[in-house]
């Protein structure tokens, strides 16, 4: 089952607001489907690859019974959930060193909705339902609910003050939409994210021959590579090095991009197969669909590249 999905606020803060709506904080982690039956657990990714041996610490999640949850793995650091910390754990799939790194610094599961209990189908009951179903169970360690509160405009205030991602609100009669993009969950983030693919890369101006900046883009409704920006920041020591040897192999002569890439950002880019999926972090975007202040916070093969059209 792939996770419903919330729109995008109009502006930021712009929330929803009124006694039919709830609101959670926004986390800043993977989003991760806990499918428990039969006395196992199988943790799914938002395009429903398997992620389970990559956090062994939320095997306690098969006591359960039988039970689908839908929530996000954070990784807390200095008491705030962070991306970056994550990404060391979201692509390991050895079993020991999964096990060393849950037991160094073990990540939490958050988790915000039910959708089946005891055999039975939750989706198509309103929030409000599947929420009380969620608050009867005993969860497991390092597995907590996601709390409510019920004025979001104090939340987006609290959540800025704590460097927190973003708020989500919620209707509360709202049924449960797989795998769809629904206005009855909205969702606003103190700074914008988006997935993109990577077109090119370019060395540092030091002649050094590292990588010091990606080239991005989207596809647009006709399949079209469309250019996002370049963005050099997040890409510092071992990430960088870590993103040459992944694109290394999807070099190409050409540009890949269906418009033109500014003269600027494409000085000495080397291109490459838009195949590598990049999670950044953004201000805004201009009229003409650049992305501003981007931040490249990891790649990402748990989750599809989001559509140019998509603001």
């Amino acid at each position: 089952m792939e996770p419903m999905l919330a729109t995008p606020a109009p502006a930021p803060a712009a929330l929803p607001r009124g006694r039919d709506w709830v609101f959670e904080v926004k986390w800043d982690g993977v989003r991760v489907l806990a499918d428990a039956h039969d006395g196992a657990v199988r943790l799914s990714s938002r395009n429903e690859r398997d992620v389970t041996p990559a956090y062994p610490e939320l095997g306690g999640l098969a006591a359960l019974g039988d039970v689908l949850l839908d929530g996000e793995v954070v990784l807390m650091d200095a008491g705030r959930p962070s991306f970056a910390a994550l990404a060391e754990r979201m692509h390991v799939r050895d079993l020991r060193r999964a096990q060393a790194l849950a037991a160094a610094r073990p990540v939490t599961y958050v988790v915000f909705d039910v959708l089946r209990h005891d055999g039975q189908d939750l989706t198509g009951l309103p929030l409000d339902a599947r929420r009380a179903v969620l608050d009867g169970l005993v969860l497991p360690e390092h597995v907590q609910t996601s709390p409510w509160y019920d004025d979001g405009d104090d939340l987006w205030q609290v959540t800025a003050a704590h460097g927190l991602e973003g708020v989500v609100a919620k209707r509360r009669d709202a049924p449960y939409r797989p795998g769809r993009r629904s206005p009855d969950w909205v969702k606003s983030a103190h700074r914008r994210t988006r997935t993109a693919l990577v077109g090119a890369w370019r060395p540092e101006s030091t002649g050094t021959g590292r990588l010091g900046a990606v080239l991005l883009g989207a596809p647009d409704a006709t399949g079209g590579l469309r250019y996002l920006c370049r963005a050099g920041s997040g890409l510092g020591g071992p990430a960088a090095r870590a993103m040459r040897a992944l694109l290394a192999p999807h070099e190409r002569s050409d540009s890949p991009f269906a418009d033109d890439v500014p003269a600027l950002d494409a000085r000495g880019a080397v291109w490459c197969e838009p195949v590598v999926v990049v999670e950044t972090l953004y201000l805004a975007r201009t009229p003409s669909g650049r992305l501003r202040q981007p931040v490249v916070r990891g790649v990402r093969t748990d989750a599809t590249v989001d559509p140019w059209e998509q603001p």
